[in-house]
């Protein structure tokens, strides 16, 4: 899928490769993985080519600039965000996934990080974990309110087992991506 954006750039701008871990180019630790198993090296730069492939899947692109959202992990113009990766502490099946977005005012941050959860929970058999929860970097202005959702959302889900029920539930998923046609 190839989006075109009027903010997108094709000026031969370099990018890391899928398959390294750039310390310097993805976000610190947030307090929604710390204290838990934290991946780095080799075994972010495996999910996060996960990430890539399920995000393209399912259409979870970042329009400001064009590109499908596991790539502004590698984007040297953009060393702060993107996503970081931590297995649970007391439940190695659940894995953690923080956004950390550009600016703390990213509008598409409530859409984006709805739409990570449902590509990521959406095809669990694509990787080793039960759940993937997702949350938005408390540095964003509307942290609070994004995360709520999230958690919402994760109790239907583990409640059912199903993305489909939470959305016939009326769940956030339901009123975010279903009302607006998004592809997530």
């Amino acid at each position: 899928m190839n989006l075109p954006s009027p903010f997108a750039t094709d000026d031969g701008e370099s990018f890391d490769r899928y398959d390294e871990f750039v310390p310097d180019n993805v976000p610190e630790v947030g307090p929604f993985l710390a204290g838990h198993d934290v991946l780095d090296g080799r075994a972010h730069a495996a999910f996060h080519r996960l990430t890539h492939e399920r995000f393209e899947d399912r259409g979870v692109y970042d329009m400001t600039f064009g590109y499908n959202l596991a790539r502004l992990n590698l984007d040297p113009r953009h060393p702060g965000a993107g996503f970081r990766y931590a297995r649970q502490n007391d439940d190695p099946t659940v894995l953690r996934a923080e956004f950390t977005p550009t600016t703390e005012f990213c509008p598409q941050s409530d859409t984006l990080c709805l739409g990570a959860f449902r590509a990521w929970n959406g095809a669990p058999e694509s990787h080793e974990y039960d759940l993937v929860r997702v949350r938005v970097a408390p540095m964003h202005h509307q942290a609070v309110a994004i995360n709520g959702k999230l958690t919402q959302l994760e109790e239907e889900f583990r409640e059912s087992g199903d993305l489909a029920a939470t959305e016939e539930a009326g769940g956030p998923a339901a009123t975010e991506s279903s009302a607006t046609g998004a592809p997530f």
